[in-house]
């Protein structure tokens, strides 16, 4: 600890409150393939939680061909 006071939590990076995440008609989430009413950011099924976890996925993916890319 630097005895610092912590600063505020990043953004999500998706904000799910919006009312446009939401469909009245279930559909199938574009990556687990169970039935959704919600929507990504581009109007896709998707769970929260599917979307999220993709996301953190291409991250990780992202950082890793960076640090690669500059290691060799």
């Amino acid at each position: 600890m630097t005895g610092e006071p912590a600063g505020p939590d990043p953004p999500p990076l998706l904000d799910w409150r919006d009312s446009k995440h939401w469909s009245h008609t279930p559909r199938p989430c574009r990556y687990c393939g169970k039935d959704t009413n919600l929507r990504d950011s581009k109007r896709s099924p998707a769970h929260k939680v599917c979307a999220e976890a993709a996301l953190a996925d291409r991250a990780a993916e992202a950082a890793e061909a960076y640090e690669n890319e500059h290691l060799a």
